[in-house]
């Protein structure tokens, strides 16, 4: 009997127990979080100076005589200043003259990124070197911002004035001659279809070139360009066949279509279709008829390669680097039998540079040419939205700190 009593007042205990644990768990959890919450709060002028350093998007790094680097952001590693706590040879070599002169230098700098890898963008950085404080001579700091926009565009503009001026001259004179010549052959029906014909395709011709110059200019000025959306490979591909089979059709062209992949990238789809549209009518307009022109893909190193390969006339070793150049044309009379402007390789190119992606080339005369487009795949999960930052009060201490600073900066006024 007794043993039955201790088995329930064990039970009993056991009841009473449960609820005390659990209340005395939460508590403890509650607690933790707090002690968390507290801190990670921002609480001196030294942790708001240095979060406002490393979210700058100015590049900063401060050195001393010997190069050791002082303090660096992670925009200083991104543009190229410092790499591995060392800071760049050409940075160093100006830091030293700071040193000597106590003036402030200035100089571009070469980024020690790899710009071929898709998704850098980076070209140019322009960095300013200057002392500290001219108080203590010990410390050299360096501002760099990246500058490769303006760069881009100031060269687009210098090659654009000078190579639109003189490539419209052509289809203008002979715009000219032929309507002369449709005047003169007013009375021979014949002649007046024949030069008609003529001026029309030379008007259709020069429409064209305007308008691929129209879209070059906005790939290299300062229009902003549309806002970047996860986007289907996929579906880039459906659309830029759609928009040329037609005149595969009519050059007896099969258009291949490789396997699907189903990735993403980042990127403007009006842009990204135009370009690769572009890479299939060149195949189409360099192809034997009846031969195929195949469009395929494939993800390797998180890149995905999107490949145009037809089994045309191929291009000289000598012709692949200036094929992207703006008017070059490989067979120029071919280009005028299929009324191209020379302009849709270099849109290519340069939309890719807007994208960060990269375009290459493979040809071997009388075998054929593959030009490939290799984006940054996306990943959606890897770009969650952020929740939206609480703001946080300054406790006393950082309040006294902060009243401390502009008293003294009131006293000296």
């Amino acid at each position: 009997m007794s043993t039955f009593f201790a088995f329930l007042l064990g039970v009993v205990v056991a009841g009473l127990a449960l609820p005390a644990y659990g209340w005395a768990k939460e508590r403890f959890r509650r607690h933790k979080s707090a002690t968390t919450l507290a801190e990670n709060q921002v609480t001196t002028v030294g942790q708001v100076l240095h979060l406002a350093i490393q979210g700058s998007p100015t590049g900063i790094t401060v050195v001393d005589r010997t190069g050791d680097v002082i303090l660096s952001n992670g925009r200083a590693h991104s543009l190229g200043i410092v790499h591995q706590r060392t800071v760049n040879s050409d940075v160093w070599r100006v830091a030293q003259e700071a040193f000597d002169d106590k003036d402030t230098h200035t100089l571009d700098v070469n980024p020690s990124v790899n710009p071929r890898r898709p998704g850098n963008r980076v070209t140019a950085v322009r960095a300013v070197v200057k002392p500290l404080t001219l108080i203590d001579d010990r410390f050299v700091i360096i501002y760099a911002t990246d500058e490769s926009e303006n760069v881009r565009m100031e060269s687009a503009r210098r090659d654009f004035v000078a190579n639109v001026s003189h490539e419209l001259k052509t289809p203008v004179g002979g715009m000219a001659l032929l309507a002369e010549a449709l005047m003169e052959a007013v009375d021979d029906p014949e002649q007046v279809e024949y030069f008609g014909a003529r001026l029309h395709r030379e008007a259709h011709r020069m429409a064209d070139m305007i308008n691929e110059l129209i879209s070059l200019s906005k790939l290299q000025g300062a229009e902003r360009l549309p806002d970047m959306e996860p986007v289907k490979v996929d579906d880039i591909i459906d659309e830029a066949i759609e928009r040329t089979q037609l005149a595969a059709d009519n050059a007896q062209i099969e258009l291949v279509r490789g396997d699907r992949t189903d990735v993403w990238v980042n990127a403007e789809r009006s842009l990204l279709v135009t370009a690769l549209a572009n890479l299939i009518s060149n195949a189409i307009n360099y192809s034997p008829q009846s031969m195929p022109v195949s469009v395929s893909q494939n993800v390797c190193n998180d890149v995905v390669m999107i490949r145009v390969t037809d089994r045309g006339i191929g291009i000289a070793p000598e012709d692949q680097g200036r094929v992207f150049e703006r008017f070059f044309r490989v067979d120029k009379a071919r280009s005028r039998q299929t009324g191209g402007t020379g302009l849709g390789l270099a849109i290519v190119k340069h939309v890719m540079a807007n994208h960060g992606g990269n375009i290459s080339l493979w040809s071997r005369p009388g075998t054929g040419s593959t030009f490939t487009l290799e984006l940054p795949v996306y990943h959606p999960e890897s770009e969650a939205p952020a929740e939206t930052p609480k703001r946080v009060g300054l406790d006393s201490t950082l309040r006294s700190t902060a009243s401390k600073v502009t008293g003294r900066r009131k006293e000296k006024t």
